[in-house]
This record gives C-alpha cells, structure tokens and sequence, in this order.
C-alpha cells in the first residue's frame, strides 16, 4: 500500500538528541535521509520501530537488512526513486520488517523530499512508525493477507529463479533458466526477449516463443526508440501497463507484436557493477499493470538475472583464454605412423582459469620407431600448464636424439628438477617400433598401459616403474626399468592419465577394469574409440583433465628383398640383447614364419651371444627377407674381429662348445663373409608363409 498524502515534516533544530515530543507521543520515529552522503539518521523512536539498538545501526540504509527483508527493500527504493523521479513532494508506503525474536511487524513510513534552488533532490525527511495495530480491521486483514501472499510468492518466484541461475556456466545456461524454469512460468510470462550490451549496440540473444523475432532487431543502437533501448540509457525498469501505451509509447515496435496479443510488458536493466550490461523484455498478455509488490518481484529478479550473467560471461572468458593456453601447449598435430592408426583426444574438466597439466605426444623417431608419451603435471593452474609446455619440449627432444627409453626419463627428470618449480609429473613413454610390434615402456609414478587384442580382449599391463618425474631426481633414483611387450598386427595401446580411470569412491584398480570393459566392448577403429571413451568420461563429469592415445598395430607390408632390420648390441647392455630377441620374434611372426619363430631366434641368439663373447666389440643383428624362387629369412651377426668362427667340441660341463652346431643343426645354411676389418656370419631359413605375411 502507497500513500501520497504525507504533509511537510521539519525537524527540531536539536534533534535527533531530542525528537518532536507530538512525534514521540504518538509513537513515531523520525528520520533525516542526506542524499548526498547516503547517511540515513533516525532517531530513539526510530530504532524502536525498526527494533534495532544504538550500536546495531550505523547510519547506512543498507544496514537496514537484518530487518528489512530484500522483497520489501526493493519494493520501498521503488516507491522512493518514483516519487524523486515524478517530482513528486512527499511519498508514503506500508511495509513489512522482521523483529529480533522472528515475528513480522507492519510498519508505516512517510517522507518529505527537500530540493535545492535547481530541483535536485537533497534530503529526505520523514517518519516511521508501527502500523501492526492499524491494520487489524477486516479491511487491513485482507489487505496484508494479499500482500503475505504476494510476499511469499515474489520470494518463492526470486528464491527459485537464483538457485537454478547459479548454476549457469555460460549465457546460454541463463537463457534456458529464463525458458525453461518454473518461476518464469509462475510469474504468467507469455513471451520472452533478451538482449547484450556489445559496443554501444544491443545484440539479441534469446527470443521466445518461436515466430515472436521481429525483423530488425537482431542489432539495434542504445539510441533507438525501442523500450531495451531505453531501460540500458536509463539504467531504470520500464513497466507498460495497457496495449495503449505500447503503442504510445513504441509505435515503431508495436506493430510488429500486435499478433502475440501483448496486454502489458516489463523491460528491465541487467545492471553489474554499476553498468548496463543487457536488457531483458518480459511480455504478457493476460493482465494489465503491475503492482508495487509485482513490480518489486521483477526489479530484484532483474538484479539476479545481471549478477547471473555477468558471471556466466566472466566464466566464458576465462574459460576460453585457459583452453586457448592449454591447446598451445598441446601438438598441434599429429604426425601419420606408417603401420599404425593413432588417435589422440584431450578433455579439459577445469572450471574458469583452473586447467590441468595433462598432455599427450607422439614422436617420430630414427629407424622408423615412434615414440608415445603421455603425462600428468601436478596442479590445475596456468602454472602446471607452463610447466607442461616445457617438459613436453624437453622429452621430445631428448626422444629424437635416439636415447634410450630410460636415459630420457631420467634425464627428463632431472630437467624438471633443475627448473624454477615445486611441481613433480608422472609420466609414461613408449617406444615402438612397428616393423616388429616391439614395444619398450618406462613408467614414471603413472598408471600402466592397457592393450586390447586383435580377439577384442583388453587387459592393464603391469610395468615396473620409478618415481615421479622431478622426484627422482631430488631423491637420486633415476633408475627407470623398462619392460617390453609386443603388439601383434591388430592390437592397440591405449596410453591415459587418471581423470580417465578415477571415480569417485573407487580406486584405480577399480577404474581400470572399468576401462578396459569399456575398450573391448568398442570399436576397433581408433578414432572410434577415443570419442566414445572421451562421451563417458564426460557422462561421469568429474574435476579432472583427460589426456588419451591410442596406438593400433596394422599388419606390416610384406618384406622385400633389401629389405631389412637392423639392431645394434653392445657388450654389457642385457637391454639391447632382449631388445634384439623380440625384435626378432615379433618379425618372424609378422612374417608369417610362425612354424620356425623358435629356431631362428635361437640361432640368432647363439651367433649373438658368439659375437660378444669372442670379440672385444658390438654386434649388428640383421634380419631380412629373400624373394626368390623360395622364401626365405636371413640372419646376419656382424662384428668388427676378423678371426672366423671354428666349430668346437662341447666341454665337460656340456654347456658351453654347442653353438655352432645348433647353427648347423637348424639352418638351412649358413656361411661367414668378411665385411671391412671384420665379419659377418649369417644363416638362412626356408620359411612357409602362413597368409600372415611372408615374402
């Protein structure tokens, strides 16, 4: 209820240390409001009503909040700003305040607006007083039954909207909110218009229902005669109370909305920060006005609604500059690997700015291997991106210099040790060579690898690891095992981080078989594959990044003659021996040449083992494959002594003396060539292609 018939109000000179005594006897509080200052002082009567002691009010009219509820807070600043804005004298209002105990009370207020010489308002006297007893009557009880009602309705309808805006991560969350949310409904909207403030002009964003776009408004200039126009110069809701005054007051607008059968219409600022960020339009078309209680609903949910967006666009900036910093720290492409199908995909479940240190690569390497890694830097801030950038620089580089697997973990290591941080890493790295599906794999502090078969079986692969990168180095154990396995043509590596494998209230080993569920239960094309893990993952949520490689094994090209694999061995390096020996295994099998694998491994193995034993040097194993007239495998042990092999007998303990007569026994035939200062001996095998491969 608002009343305009308060009569001029001064105060005693001595006040408020001693208030009109009329006033005080007939229980009225005053107050004395600077405009200027903001400063809202009340006197002894006062504070009684609004049941607040001395110390509790310190002269801010915002202050008033722990009696005045927001509803009738928004409701009173309209009824004020109105009366400044019309001209107007003097303005009056019922409103309702919560007492210390909880109990409401009504309360009556009054006010006189003083104007200096210019008509600029300057100060705001008036008065304050219980109105409770007042509207007892049946009249008044009804009166406050309505407005009770409106009371929880507009907090229901606010209270609704806020919880489901609070959740907007972007403009297009507000916008379904606005559409979608019951409290819209609630509040009998028919249709909907939004707009953003975009460098001096109005861009629509949201309309609604379908069919209610008119033509020429998609942009439109703040200085147009349009009603979101007006509200954004304004910074002030502007309230459309009958068809009449749409046409009036919009007749280039109106027009275009006859069809929609608009009755009313509340266009409102989206103020943030104290600066016209949007509009938003709300159209009706079974009522006509709005009361002050409506109008207060509307004001403060246009307050909710610009807070709302004003952090949806913040988080859409932020998030767009962190993914624009974590895809430069990405590769940028990746390259194509003769024998493999690879797919790599990256998930980033960072909120605003938080973005994770997760990364993946692929390297080409010397030799026609390829190198994989992925990699998990602590943290999930630009700082771990940073850092991320650099150790995948560093491991890429110390990769294509041709270093072992282990040498470049732990050089790795010790790199982001050196580096100007407190951040570790975990870290995998694999190194392939497809030629003969041999696969030699570090692990630093991360999770294994898992492999899906060519059958559709998938299963983790353990490997024995060490610490973290940056760890190791600080605790001196920069010892990294490497393990090796082999991929037949149709397997698949699949490399992640642990934002792919942890769920909430599972570990690890949990998520792992939960993963390798998923993988042999997809498809086996690659691409497929990740896309569909990357959906699950996204389906789970979660507040970790996911980096993903997959590397799928196809089927070699059949050998040709020239066509060769070399491996080098040196004295004292059991790594390159076992290196050699898978190499092997794997070729001959690719090879189709399964039914004398065994033998021709042994064989090398023997003129190997021969090599190193009875030179002072290296070994070079090679193995090719003949095309003739019949298919058959070579193997060829070089080394740099010149003294040819001589067949002995076998000693007394029956061990050593045996190999060259294995070689005799299992070779087709074989034979010793002088190759420079040195020798190579070779054997030949006739092999049966199985339809696998072969020559």
């Amino acid at each position: 209820m608002a009343d305009r018939g308060a009569s001029a109000l001064s105060l005693p000179e001595d006040w408020p240390a001693h208030p009109d005594p009329i006033l005080a006897l007939n229980r009225m509080g005053s107050f004395d409001w600077d405009l200027d200052t903001g400063l809202f002082h009340m006197d002894a009567q006062a504070h009684e009503v609004f049941d607040l002691l001395p110390g509790e009010y310190d002269g801010r009219p915002e202050s008033l909040v722990i009696r005045v509820p927001p509803p009738e807070a928004s409701r009173l600043d309209t009824v004020v700003s109105q009366a400044i804005k019309d001209g107007s004298e003097n303005y009056g209002a019922y409103f309702r305040i919560r007492c210390r105990d909880g109990t409401p009370r009504w309360t009556h207020t009054q006010g006189y607006i003083r104007r200096d010489e210019t008509g600029r308002p300057r100060r705001i006297i008036g008065i304050v007083r219980d109105a409770t007893e007042e509207l007892a009557d049946t009249e008044a009880r009804s009166l406050r039954a309505a407005q009770n009602h409106a009371f929880r309705r507009q907090s229901s309808v606010v209270q609704g909207i806020t919880a489901a805006l609070a959740h907007a991560r972007s403009v297009q969350d507000v916008i379904d909110v606005l559409k979608n949310t019951h409290g819209m409904r609630h509040l009998g909207v028919a249709s909907i218009v939004m707009g953003l403030v975009e460098a001096g002009r109005i861009r629509l964003v949201a309309e609604g229902p379908a069919g209610s776009f008119v033509p020429g408004t998609l942009i439109t200039r703040v200085d147009e005669p349009y009603p979101m126009s007006e509200v954004v110069r304004t910074l002030s809701p502007r309230f459309i109370e009958s068809p009449q005054e749409f046409a009036d007051g919009y007749p280039i607008l109106w027009p275009h909305i006859t069809d929609l059968k608009i009755t009313s219409a509340a266009y409102l600022p989206l103020i943030a920060q104290a600066r016209p960020i949007g509009a938003i339009g709300l159209l009706y078309n079974d009522r006509c006005g709005f009361s002050d209680e409506e109008r207060a609903v509307l004001v403060a949910l246009g307050s909710t609604i610009g807070q709302s967006l004003q952090r949806a666009m913040l988080y859409e900036q932020e998030k767009d500059l962190a993914q624009g910093l974590q895809q430069a720290m990405l590769p940028r492409t990746i390259p194509s690997v003769r024998g493999a199908d690879v797919a790599v995909r990256y998930r980033s479940a960072a909120l605003g700015r938080d973005i994770g240190g997760d990364w993946y690569d692929l390297i080409p390497l010397p030799g026609g291997r390829v190198g994989a890694v992925i990699g998990d830097v602590q943290g999930h801030d630009t700082h771990a991106a940073a850092v991320m950038g650099q150790l995948r620089i560093v491991l890429r580089a110390y990769a294509a210099e041709g270093h072992t697997p282990a040498t470049v973990m732990a050089r790795a290591s010790v790199f982001l040790h050196e580096l100007d941080t407190d951040r570790f890493a975990t870290c995998l790295y694999a190194q392939a060579d497809l030629s003969t599906g041999v696969v030699q794999v570090v692990r630093a502090g991360h999770i294994d690898p898992l492999v899906r078969r060519a059958d559709g079986t998938c299963g983790r692969v353990p490997v024995e690891g060490g610490l973290p990168l940056g760890l190791s180095a600080e605790f001196g154990r920069l010892e990294y095992p490497v393990s090796t396995l082999e991929l037949d043509p149709g397997d698949t590596l699949l490399l992640c981080t642990d934002g792919l494998v942890e769920q909430p209230g599972t570990d690890v080993d949990d998520g792992i078989r939960v993963l390798a569920s998923l993988i042999a239960e997809g498809s086996e094309e690659v691409r497929d594959l990740a896309g569909r893990l990357i959906e699950v993952a996204e389906e789970r949520g979660g507040d970790d990044d996911v980096a993903l490689l997959l590397l799928r094994r196809r089927a070699p090209e059949a050998p040709r003659t020239g066509g060769r694999l070399r491996q080098h061995v040196a004295p004292g390096d059991p790594e390159a021996l076992v290196q050699a020996r898978h190499m092997i295994r794997a070729a001959v099998r690719s090879w189709g040449a399964r039914d004398r694998a065994d033998e021709i491994e042994l064989v090398a193995d023997e003129l190997i083992t021969n090599a190193l034993i009875h030179t002072e040097g290296s070994a070079v194993v090679t193995l090719r494959g003949l095309e003739g007239s019949d298919c058959r495998l070579r193997v060829e042990v070089e080394d740099s002594s010149s003294a040819l092999p001589r067949r002995r007998e076998a000693g007394e303990d029956g061990v050593s003396g045996r190999g060259l007569l294995l070689v005799d026994r299992l070779a087709d035939v074989w034979g010793v060539e002088a190759r420079g200062g040195g020798k190579a001996v070779w054997c030949e095998f006739r092999v049966s292609p199985d339809g696998e491969g072969g020559c």
